[in-house]
């Protein structure tokens, strides 16, 4: 990374249902424990701090409604402002969440930074394309994707006034292995223009290959800037088992810095967003570890990323 890279901390768990007992989840904490690793230093970044989301509200789903939909509205365009400001004057932005739902906010500022239309590189375990009343937990992580893409009726799909905030044709999910929950959104994922790129295909294709289809994804039609979501989830469970949903199969630490370097060092990426890693379920940290070591190889050239602790 040839860039000034900035940080911020999307410290928020308002977008994902609570733990079985009814508690709040600590996704809010994975920014400070990532910082504890001495995440800043070895990116050499600039922390321009946490965005503080609004209390959690809605521990019972509400019926037809996505939990604390008000509450994602308002952080959602906080965390906006400071992701215009972490890409401005051509500095690429890390965010650190937090839940999948972070990615909203992400986009409203790098839309901004652009001045036009981005695109968007979703890597996920999960498609997250249920609307309110196809999700099984009222959670907005588990909608994220529809919602950026305009897909349904929540206010949380028109963050960006009457267009979504990214067009299908200009969406690539990668990465997904969730082909026996269709209540993700399956069935109008697959009529969609995002194109979909699940576990299967990627480890059946040269990388180069998926690289370029990606970028021809994200650059076309004249886009000034892309995003990348990346949630933790997308990683094998032997690796990075401190997540909510996770799946069997799964990327390598490697594989996945394999496909992403490209991404991320391309000249139109505007930043990318860390999600869904949860230190509840890292006693010992060495999911954090892990993550630190990742965010190194992605975003400073000289690095390999490493094996586990």
């Amino acid at each position: 990374m040839t860039r000034p890279l900035a940080l911020v901390g999307a410290a928020s768990s308002i977008g994902i249902r609570p733990y079985d007992d009814g508690e709040v989840r600590q996704l809010s904490r994975a920014p400070d424990v990532l910082r504890e690793r001495g995440l800043i230093h070895r990116l050499e970044a600039t922390d321009l701090g946490d965005v503080v989301p609004p209390p959690y509200r809605d521990y019972v789903r509400p019926p037809k409604r996505a939990r604390n939909e008000e509450e994602v509205i308002v952080y959602s365009r906080s965390l906006a402002q400071r992701v215009a400001a972490a890409t401005a004057h051509e500095r690429f932005a890390l965010v650190l969440g937090g839940d999948c739902s972070i990615v909203l906010g992400c986009l409203v500022g790098a839309k901004r930074t652009a001045g036009g239309p981005v695109g968007l590189v979703y890597v996920d375990a999960h498609a997250d394309f249920a609307t309110p009343d196809e999700s099984r937990t009222g959670s907005v992580a588990s909608m994220s994707l529809a919602l950026a893409s305009g897909r349904g009726e929540s206010p949380l799909s028109r963050l960006s006034g009457r267009t979504p905030l990214v067009e299908g044709k200009h969406i690539a999910l990668v990465g997904r292995r969730d082909a026996g929950q269709p209540w993700y959104g399956h069935a109008a994922l697959a009529a969609s223009a995002i194109l979909d790129l699940p576990d299967a295909e990627l480890l059946a294709h040269d990388v180069g290959e998926l690289v370029a289809a990606l970028l021809r994804r994200v650059t076309a039609d004249g886009l000034e800037g892309f995003w990348i979501q990346l949630d933790a989830d997308v990683l094998n469970p032997a690796v990075m088992s401190a997540v909510d949903s996770p799946e069997p199969g799964g990327l390598m630490p490697s594989e996945l810095v394999q496909l992403l370097a490209p991404l991320v060092r391309h000249p139109l990426a505007l930043g990318l967003s860390l999600t869904t890693y949860d230190p509840a379920f890292d006693a010992d940290r060495s999911g954090a570890r892990q993550l630190v070591r990742l965010l190194e190889a992605l975003l400073v050239s000289s690095r390999t990323v490493a094996q586990p602790a």
